[in-house]
């Protein structure tokens, strides 16, 4: 078998929800052997968020492929000597928990770093957690949503009427995103400088990134973009348009000759090109209920596959409306053999290829973990005996799976 990017290397993470099991779920993708450290009386919170997978949590399902779960109280007295025994072998640690609490257990780099000079670690938080730069969020809890509402996501997406979040949990999408890249980045800089590294993600920080563009389009004080529904707040025509059947085209207009082509091959009135009115996508977003009427007009005599014929004919970028059971059965994932299935507690489900595909190794697709599935053979591996294990589980330090 082909090496993958990360074999050989060992990631322990404190993990719960989706930022820091996403960035793990991406290592062990590329090979790393996840170690995911979770509570015994319940796990990871999110085994309990839904019952949507053959009675699992949609969220776990999706998060936790190829991981081994070691169900081990943190707290408990007699978790230290594992933990301990656990971060000897680990190339990094990333966790989640809230703010101060690794410290508190001598987790946090500063305290890890003499024992453990090769250890990457990665802090993921809602606000941050610099000890030398704590600001004054530091130790507010933040969840997906409300990290969507302070850093101004909310104030620019939804209708004018009312702002709305996004429908997936992009906050700690992001988090986890960043959070991977970061590490890849350490480990790389690790062979080479042979030293570990602390990486403090913010899960504000991550959003803030990605609303660039609404911060430099209202800069200096300009108006902040509008709130403008599904359609874009600032390009036009460029979100959903109805047709005549009732279904809903995308589409969307980057410049003056597209602009052209589509009154003349799409809307079939040339005229409309030299409209004073929409000489530019500026004028066009400005008077862009005066266009929507026109265009939704011309749109009511057609129905919505003859609009999507006459916009791939004038090489105008659309797209359909699908809804979740749509997607699994989306023609261009199917084509491209995208799916494939992965093991979990309660059978195989389909799961999608991570999207960045490599010619040179196949991602490791291994199964979604029970709670404590791997608690007896780890801490076999540690040493312990099985009399020691039984002892552990009986003084309630462990769960076995």
């Amino acid at each position: 078998m082909v090496e993958r990017p990360l074999d050989g290397l060992t990631v322990l993470s404190l993990e719960h929800a989706v930022a820091a099991p996403l960035c793990t779920r991406q290592l062990a993708d590329l090979g790393a052997r996840v170690i995911k450290i979770e509570r015994p009386d319940s796990g990871d919170f999110a085994r309990g968020y839904d019952r949507r997978v053959h009675g699992q949590s949609s969220y776990f399902v999706w998060l936790n492929r190829g991981k081994e779960s070691l169900a081990l109280d943190l707290k408990h007295p007699r978790a230290a000597a594992t933990l301990a025994a656990l971060l000897a072998q680990a190339d990094v640690l990333v966790q989640n928990l809230a703010p101060g609490a690794a410290a508190r257990m001598g987790l946090d780099f500063d305290s890890l770093q003499a024992r453990h000079p090769r250890l990457i670690v990665c802090d993921i938080s809602g606000y941050g957690d610099d000890p030398q730069r704590p600001g004054p969020y530091r130790d507010k809890k933040a969840y997906d949503l409300l990290i969507q509402s302070e850093s101004g996501f909310l104030s620019v997406t939804g209708t004018p009427e009312a702002p709305a979040k996004a429908g997936a949990s992009i906050a700690d999408i992001a988090a986890g995103m960043h959070a991977y890249s970061a590490v890849l980045a350490a480990l790389l800089q690790r062979g080479r400088t042979g030293q570990g590294s602390r990486i403090d993600v913010s899960m504000l920080e991550c959003m803030t990134e990605w609303m660039g563009n609404p911060l430099y389009y209202s800069f200096e004080g300009a108006e902040p973009p509008p709130r403008a529904g599904a359609a874009h707040a600032s390009i036009y025509p460029y979100g959903p348009f109805r047709a005549g059947d009732g279904r809903t085209v995308m589409l969307g207009l980057q410049n003056e000759r597209e602009w052209v082509g589509f009154c003349r091959e799409v809307l079939r009135q040339p005229e409309l090109a030299s409209d004073e009115r929409f000489a530019s996508n500026p004028l066009r977003s400005r008077h862009r209920e005066a266009l929507r009427g026109l265009i939704e007009a011309a749109f009511a005599t057609l129905d919505a596959d003859e609009v999507g014929r006459r916009l791939d004919t004038a090489q105008i970028a659309n797209a359909q409306v699908r809804d979740m059971h749509a997607v699994w059965a989306h023609p261009q994932l199917q084509a491209r053999q995208r799916w494939t299935t992965v093991n979990t507690p309660a059978g195989p489900v389909p799961a999608l290829l991570p999207p960045a595909s490599q010619s040179s190794f196949a991602p490791r697709m291994d199964a979604v973990p029970a709670l404590g599935q791997h608690t007896a053979a780890l801490l076999a591996e540690l040493g312990l005996s099985a009399q020691d294990i039984a002892a552990l589980q009986a003084d309630g330090a462990i769960r076995l799976g």
